[in-house]
């Protein structure tokens, strides 16, 4: 059964960067949707980007397009989220994610794998 574990939250000054990871193991990511969520204090867990099985379609929320990419090592079983450009509003704790959903777009519930979750705090 698959199993994810993040890494590479932390502290980071505002314009920062940060890459986090997330490893799978008890099986690969092939034919696996994946995806990054994060949840900020008193809000809800919200997509922050997600790779579709069906074609590999590619989703970045609005307030992170062209600073975040997401991309996976099927080789390596890892996930990555490449997060530059940091703001303060990029502060929650970041949740890797994975689904055989086929057509799986970026919404929490349709994922059913998850990581325990890393913390990024944007702050000077």
């Amino acid at each position: 059964q698959l199993q994810l574990v993040e890494s590479g939250g932390g502290l980071v000054q505002p314009g920062g960067s940060l890459r986090l990871s997330c490893a799978a193991s008890g099986s690969t990511l092939d034919n696996y949707a994946i995806g990054w969520f994060r949840m900020a204090p008193g809000e809800e867990r919200e997509g922050v980007s997600c790779i579709r099985s069906s074609d590999n379609y590619t989703y970045y929320a609005d307030a992170v397009k062209g600073r975040f990419t997401i991309s996976r090592d099927n080789a390596k079983k890892t996930m990555y989220l490449q997060m530059n450009r940091l703001k303060p509003e990029d502060t929650a704790v970041y949740f890797c994610a994975a689904t055989r959903y086929y057509y799986a777009g970026c919404v929490h519930y349709e994922y059913d794998r998850w990581g325990q979750g890393t913390q990024v705090t944007v702050s000077s």
